[in-house]
């Protein structure tokens, strides 16, 4: 497993311990799991009225637990069942998940994730061995996530920016999967930045149309190469203090990036292949890091479709900066920017303020076709 220490036991060591102390409490019952019933009803605890993170549809859900006889914890990595949880002295336990937890109403593929923070209950076996059970997740707020058949799937909770990486060839530079990124980026409130490695395969003046299209939006772009360490500490100032996770395409260069930076994380890399110039899954699971100058980094797998969850198509347009400035000078409130008379968006674009592809790349997912897209970078 990609960047995985031997400290960790697997799942098929996970002693029965800890499953004896699953529970499924009378007093929370679960209705609803339709696509009708959006929002679920939980007897027991909620926060809020409203998710922390913005997201649609989805409710903090605070089962009842006995908080003095549990632990606070930061969850590392998720392997099949097990969860790893770091406490607050730095001690690293392997955690079952509460079953409540488990038979909750949700689209949800996994309950718990990457960098969330839990409530959970420890044992220390007789070997040694850190074992307990995940009693509660706490809301989340900077969630980066994605549509996986037909589910939720969070990729990462609890983050605060988001390093986009690319690179500029092998693989080739895919710019509308970086719409979609800047799109949830934007959702969940988290800070993008657009990271380009391997400028060393390229003439860098090439790049600089499309860094200034994303500087219109006000994302700030950072052109490095890892290989060679230009701009490394530029990078690695954007991650003192701060809990980034990192996200791109397999291939380029997420894990030799992160390498580079703080060799101490000594992070699996693997090669592009020669045959279709395409990465390699080398990271095959989101995994948070700390940083040796401070700081937490969740390395992820590397993704070659990104699928939005749950977004309203009448909504996606408050997600492109360049393009919201215009929407409110159409003639039409309606406008949805397509084939309406009087577009400010549209006049925008003829006029060369705003970029064609762009412009291009918002209809493909306010129709739904961007996966027509994908086929054509």
């Amino acid at each position: 497993m990609a960047g995985d220490s031997d400290d960790f036991d697997d799942s098929s060591n996970f002693s029965g311990s800890a499953n004896a102390v699953d529970d499924a409490s009378s007093g929370e019952r679960v209705v609803g799991k339709s696509e009708a019933t959006r929002r679920r009803t939980v007897v027991g605890t909620f926060v809020g009225a409203e998710n922390p993170s913005g997201e649609v549809g989805d409710f903090a859900v605070l089962p009842d637990v006995d908080l003095s006889v549990c632990r606070k914890g930061r969850v590392l990595r998720v392997h099949g069942l097990v969860s790893y949880v770091e406490d607050e002295e730095g001690r690293v336990y392997s955690c079952a998940t509460r079953r409540i937890l488990k038979t909750l109403s949700t689209n949800q593929r996994q309950v718990v994730v990457a960098g969330d923070r839990v409530y959970f209950r420890d044992a220390q076996l007789p070997d040694g061995r850190l074992e307990g059970v995940v009693e509660r997740v706490e809301p989340r707020r900077g969630t980066l996530s994605r549509t996986s058949w037909k589910r939720k799937h969070v990729v990462v909770a609890n983050v605060e920016q988001a390093l986009i990486v690319t690179s500029a060839a092998e693989p080739r530079l895919k710019p509308n999967l970086i719409d979609r990124l800047l799109v949830t980026c934007e959702r969940s409130g988290i800070k993008p930045v657009i990271c380009i490695n391997k400028i060393d395969l390229v003439d860098p003046a090439s790049l600089q149309p499309l860094v200034g299209v994303y500087a219109k939006t006000g994302c700030k772009t950072v052109l490095f190469s890892a290989k060679t360490g230009f701009n490394l500490d530029r990078l690695r100032r954007l991650l003192v203090g701060k809990e980034s996770v990192v996200v791109g395409q397999s291939g380029v260069g997420k894990s030799s990036a992160l390498n580079a930076i703080d060799p101490s994380l000594n992070l699996r890399v693997g090669e592009v292949s020669r045959e279709n110039h395409k990465g390699k899954h080398t990271t095959t699971t989101a995994r948070l890091l700390k940083l040796s100058f401070g700081g937490y980094v969740v390395d992820t797998p590397g993704i070659r479709q990104f699928m939005l969850w749950d977004f309203d198509p009448d909504e996606v347009v408050g997600y492109y900066r360049d393009l919201r400035p215009y929407e409110n000078l159409c003639k039409f409130p309606d406008c949805a920017h397509i084939c309406e008379a009087s577009c400010a968006v549209k006049d925008a674009v003829a006029d060369g303020r705003l970029d064609a592809r762009r412009y291009e790349s918002y209809l493909a997912l306010r129709s739904g076709e961007m996966e027509k897209m994908d086929k054509l970078e």
